[in-house]
């Protein structure tokens, strides 16, 4: 008798699954936004549709489109009927249920084809498929976290074929689960390499950067070590407190086990939330790290300003509250519990690092405006801003990798 699918073993249907926008209690008017790094909110949507993002990983924007139309149409029972994506159950319509579907159809396609480097990209297209399924990836939701696990196990199928290597890492910490994580070495040159750790955003998982190695770091010589933010992924078990930089700075700690990467040229990439635990750790971890890198960060001004809370979507406050455990805290409170994560509150940013730091932002950006930029810059005696143009979209958001890519090479030289 054959094996069972993987994927129909994790969604075998046992009970009635909580729908993903019902996973946080708080509720208040969610504000439009129109992002490069986070896409764009719609009444009709629960989630932020983030195409861009979704495009740069390898998704077809024809795919995109098609999977949101199935959902749109669907006419199944939702928790809110303002909200397209809210269906309950792993029906038809269902987010996680349609994202799943299609990455199901490029990993029978991927277990069907005999050339190697085909099912290697056949499963990266399955992993990002399975990875926005799970999206916003909000702590207890079930589907989600299968959706997690089969991208986890897709992602390190297309590794088999990959002409990049990546080899998987456990480190442990005292008195909890230890840490997995992915280390991805360039075809050309020799081990050890000199690295960037990744320190991503709140609602991605740490096989969403495989983009950032292959087509930026990749080329200049340089390995990726990437970790699950906290309550994320493999990291679901840990709960995200004001120390954020927690897992990443065990990382540092025990980079001589580590044996591919060169521990003396290490520098560090965060985007959005993962700008604070970057910035965090060139305080915490000075002798360790060469240079910080960070885009849109997240350090200060949405951790204690009312009104930029104001100016996001729910969603995102909600993932917020999903990852420092405040699921049915009111407005109130949750504001009160984010001002402690401000790097400023913390008496960090403001204080003078020898760590060189550069920040990158986008105009009217509702996350991080300019000021978060400048703050971090201005913190440090090596500091750098780029203002990011919004158009070309695309091209903008190609070239700010560039550099950024470009000026962690020159740090780590």
């Amino acid at each position: 008798m054959a094996p069972a699918n993987l994927s129909e073993t994790l969604f075998k249907p046992r009970f009635k699954y909580p729908e993903t926008s019902t996973l946080v209690a708080r509720r208040e008017a969610s504000a439009e936004v129109h992002s490069a790094l986070e896409g764009d909110s719609a009444p009709c949507w629960y989630r932020v549709i983030n195409r861009l993002m979704w495009l740069w990983r390898g998704i077809d924007p024809l795919e995109v489109e098609e999977v949101l139309s199935r959902i749109a149409v669907s006419t199944a029972e939702r928790t809110d009927p303002q909200k397209l994506d809210t269906v309950v159950g792993y029906r038809g319509g269902n987010w996680i249920y349609e994202w799943s579907n299609q990455a199901m159809i490029w990993q029978q396609k991927a277990q069907d084809q005999q050339d190697n480097d085909k099912a290697s990209e056949y499963w990266l297209r399955a992993a990002n498929l399975y990875s926005v399924a799970g999206y916003p990836h909000i702590k207890g939701d079930a589907l989600a976290e299968q959706a997690e696990v089969l991208a986890n196990k897709a992602f390190e199928k297309s590794s088999e074929g990959s002409p990049y290597k990546l080899k998987e890492f456990t480190l442990p910490i005292e008195g909890s689960k230890p840490i997995i994580g992915f280390v991805h070495l360039p075809n050309e040159g020799s081990a050890p390499f000199p690295a960037v750790l990744v320190c991503g955003g709140l609602d991605t998982l740490q096989s969403d950067y495989h983009r950032l190695f292959r087509s930026y770091l990749a080329p200049l010589g340089i390995a990726m070590i990437t970790i699950d933010m906290p309550s994320v992924g493999f990291s679901a078990h840990t709960k995200l407190t004001q120390d954020t930089s927690v897992l990443h700075q065990q990382v540092l700690t025990q980079l001589d086990k580590i044996p591919w990467v060169n521990s003396t040229r290490i520098g560090v990439f965060g985007t959005r939330f993962g700008g604070n635990v970057a910035v965090r750790l060139a305080y915490l971890e000075p002798r360790r790290i060469r240079a910080v890198a960070c885009l849109g960060p997240v350090v200060h001004q949405l951790l204690t300003d009312t009104e930029c809370q104001k100016r996001v979507p729910s969603m995102y406050m909600d993932v917020l509250a999903s990852r420092i455990g405040m699921p049915y805290a009111s407005n109130a409170a949750l504001r009160v519990e984010l001002n402690r994560y401000s790097l400023k509150m913390q008496g960090l940013v403001g204080r003078r690092t020898a760590v060189p730091l550069l920040s990158c932002y986008w105009e009217n950006d509702p996350f991080s405006p300019k000021e978060e930029s400048r703050l971090i810059a201005g913190s440090s005696q090596d500091g750098k801003v780029i203002a990011i143009p919004s158009l070309p979209l695309y091209g903008s958001y190609d070239k700010a990798l560039k550099d950024i890519c470009h000026w962690l090479k020159l740090k780590l030289s």
